[in-house]
């Protein structure tokens, strides 16, 4: 297995932060922008999940599971000499910082889960959003009538679904202009058709990530079509140690909506003193 990691560069005084993709079957660039700008205080280390961007591909189905991508993690910590960081988990990947937090106790020293959601998503969470109907309609078409496969209906999804994760219009040439660089694969959408993708979520989230007194930031766009940005407050109120930031006009991808606004509420908590 070989993981592919692109890093800003260690050096004195910069603090490693881990940031971990979604999708999952996307690489980490189109987060690189804004968290590069982060270079001259933390060694940023994006890391390409097993079978996405340059990382390992052509596996069986039964080997692209959150346990493994997790275990491939802790993994690049020992690799890179790293007994604690901060993470930051974006969509999916906040789901998999979530794990690595909890099944790996003192690794993770800060947590960002942005975009992404600690409680599940209620079946009825969307109802009654007009406008989430029409801006999502492409994209579930493409899932549902589309022929193609593997990297191909990855990428066309991710075109279709630009209008629903980016919620300001003056936005999105920009964002297609990322989603043209990332390298799409379709190698855990085969571990999902198979039907051996497990749910990324560990049981009793919430409570598991209280009992580790981590500090916990939640980064959430109020316009979000995936998680819904409840969530973030929602868990906010159970974990003591987690706060909430929710940033208004701003969709899933709230670090294309507002990036100025994203990346100042990631470096006032990464420089936050740590709890004793």
């Amino acid at each position: 297995m070989r993981i592919f990691v692109a890093r800003t560069g260690p050096g004195p005084g910069r603090e490693p932060l881990l940031v971990i993709h979604g999708g999952p079957d996307w690489d980490h660039s189109y987060l690189r922008e804004p968290l590069v700008r982060l270079a001259d205080h933390h060694d940023v280390i994006f890391a390409d999940l097993r079978g996405c961007g340059r990382s390992t591909r052509g596996l069986g189905p039964h080997h692209y599971t959150p346990e493994a991508a997790t275990g491939d993690l802790v993994a690049l910590l020992d690799a890179l000499g790293l007994e604690r960081a901060d993470v930051l988990g974006f969509s999916y990947g906040g789901l998999l910082a979530q794990r690595l937090a909890v099944l790996a106790p003192g690794r993770v020293r800060r947590l960002v889960i942005a975009s992404s959601s600690v409680p599940p998503v209620p079946k009825d969470a969307y109802d009654g959003w007009a406008e989430r109907e029409r801006r999502t309609a492409a994209e579930r078409r493409v899932w549902s009538e589309s022929t193609l496969t593997g990297p191909e209906l990855t990428r066309a999804a991710a075109y279709a679904g630009a209008e629903a994760d980016v919620w300001r219009a003056e936005m999105l040439d920009g964002y297609r202009e990322r989603l043209a660089a990332v390298r799409f694969s379709g190698e855990w959408l085969r571990a999902w058709q198979a039907g051996s993708l497990p749910s990324a979520r560990i049981d009793d989230a919430a409570r598991r990530l209280a009992g580790l007194g981590v500090p916990i930031l939640l980064l959430h766009g109020r316009q979000d079509m995936t998680f819904p940005a409840a969530l973030a407050e929602e868990a906010s109120a159970l974990i003591p140690s987690a706060r909430a930031v929710i940033l208004e006009e701003a969709g899933h991808m709230a670090h294309v909506d507002q990036p100025e606004r994203w990346l100042a509420a990631v470096t006032s908590f990464l420089r936050e003193d740590l709890p004793a």
